[in-house]
């Protein structure tokens, strides 16, 4: 299948400039293309997913993408989107956010390729550029009128108290001499982004027919949205990020997990690599047991896989498992045991001043009394780290996960039955 045609079926085209010229483009092999990526945060999130994952399609059926970081536009701010200025960042934090989602870029194509990318940075060839150059050899080419047009402009300018300044005004210039500068170097005729970005890549295409370097072809994604209507990529405690130490490989693998029966089959076609017959076949159990969400499950093991690695998801599963009483915490990854406890019901203590167990229940609630807590604990009805206990005692330093003396990490987890369960922290 042609790459255009694969990503046309999940549902990923939702603007194209030419149809048929990019079908016929992505039938030859070796062709180039492009998505950028400004560095705007200290780590790439969910909503990268898409255009990261839509490259690495490209690679993978014998293209050859190019994975280009805004060190320089992301010192200038993407007006696209946003209904007020950015705050300019600082020039040694916007290089250091650059290498760290290199980084990120090329262990995520690695780990799904097998090979190593094509990163470039837009502030290797931009920083030499001098002002009259910017004015003469691009500016020149783009009328004001025209520019006011875009969606990114206009939607700001008619926002008497907001506006827009000259240095975002200018954004769709600096990213269409991008596209004009990947043409000329790399052969590169084809950008590709979100929905948003339209503007932005057309006026690429403009540039680079204006210049004389012949066709350019612009093709964006939807965007995704849940079926209730909510934009899709964050959860309660907001952005859903790929870097482990902002989003917890748990956390991660939870958030696909809770997807919606009514949004996974949809998902499936934007996140995996899965075939049209394995997302059908998904689709089918949804409807068949979808108490068993099997086609949940498919998707948080693919996405997780794909961003941490096979090691995290097993250790994810493990935790998952013996959580719900099905495996000896001790066992489990202290790391993610912790990640997945982190909104349990929880009470901190210091180790030489804990209460004894019955009392510990009660804290934690999951007893009324400490008379029913010693009935609870009586009928085995108690257990810690996944070990039943059969008397009130007191908790040793044996009962604690982690360092004990640390100044904070060791817990403990007292589960009443199978589903109600608190930590018990020291520190």
């Amino acid at each position: 299948m042609n790459i255009f045609d694969e990503l046309s079926w999940r549902g990923l085209v939702h603007q194209v400039s030419d149809a048929d010229g990019v079908r016929k483009y992505l039938d030859a092999p070796g062709q180039t293309m492009y998505c950028g990526f400004d560095p705007t945060a200290e780590s790439l999130h969910i909503g990268n997913l898409v255009p990261l994952l839509s490259l690495v399609r490209m690679l993978r059926a014998g293209h050859k993408p190019l994975f280009l970081l805004g060190g320089a536009t992301g010192l200038i701010g993407d007006p696209s989107g946003k209904d007020k200025e950015r705050e300019l960042s600082d020039t040694a934090a916007v290089h250091a956010r650059v290498a760290r989602i290199k980084a990120q870029i090329e262990a995520f194509v690695e780990r799904n390729t097998g090979v190593l990318p094509t990163v470039v940075n837009n502030y290797d060839w931009v920083k030499d550029m001098s002002a009259i150059e910017l004015l003469r050899d691009v500016g020149k080419y783009f009328t004001v009128n025209w520019m006011l047009a875009k969606e990114s402009v206009r939607g700001r300018i008619e926002r008497d108290e907001v506006g827009i300044s000259y240095t975002e005004f200018s954004y769709m210039i600096l990213q269409g001499y991008d596209y004009y500068h990947l043409c000329k170097e790399y052969g590169c005729r084809l950008q590709i982004g979100g929905g948003d970005q339209w503007g932005n890549i057309t006026t690429g295409c403009e540039f680079i027919r204006k210049k004389g370097a012949g066709e350019a072809y612009a093709l964006t994604f939807p965007l995704i949205t849940t079926a209730s209507g909510k934009k899709f990529g964050k959860s309660e405690k907001g952005a859903i990020f790929m870097s482990a130490s902002h989003t917890s490989p748990y956390a991660f693998y939870q958030f696909w997990i809770n997807t919606e029966d009514a949004d996974v089959a949809r998902f499936l076609k934007y996140y995996t690599f899965l075939s049209q017959e394995e997302v059908a076949a998904l689709a089918a159990e949804v409807e068949r047991a979808p108490q068993e969400r099997a086609a949940q499950k498919a998707l948080a093991a693919a996405t997780t896989i794909m961003v941490h690695g096979e090691d995290e998801l097993k250790k994810v599963l493990a935790a998952t498992e013996a959580l719900f009483g099905k495996g000896d915490l001790r066992a489990i990854d202290h790391g993610t045991l912790a990640a997945a406890l982190e909104s349990a019901p929880a009470r901190d203590y210091q180790f030489d001043a804990l209460p004894d167990l019955p009392q510990l229940l009660v804290d934690l609630s999951l007893s009324p009394s400490k008379g029913q807590a010693r009935k609870d604990i009586q009928a085995g009805a108690i257990s810690i780290n996944g070990q039943k206990v059969a008397e009130a005692r007191n908790l040793t330093e044996d009962d604690f996960l982690g360092e004990v003396n640390a100044t904070f990490g060791a817990f403990s987890v007292l589960r009443k039955g199978k589903k109600n369960y608190g930590l018990v922290r020291l520190g």
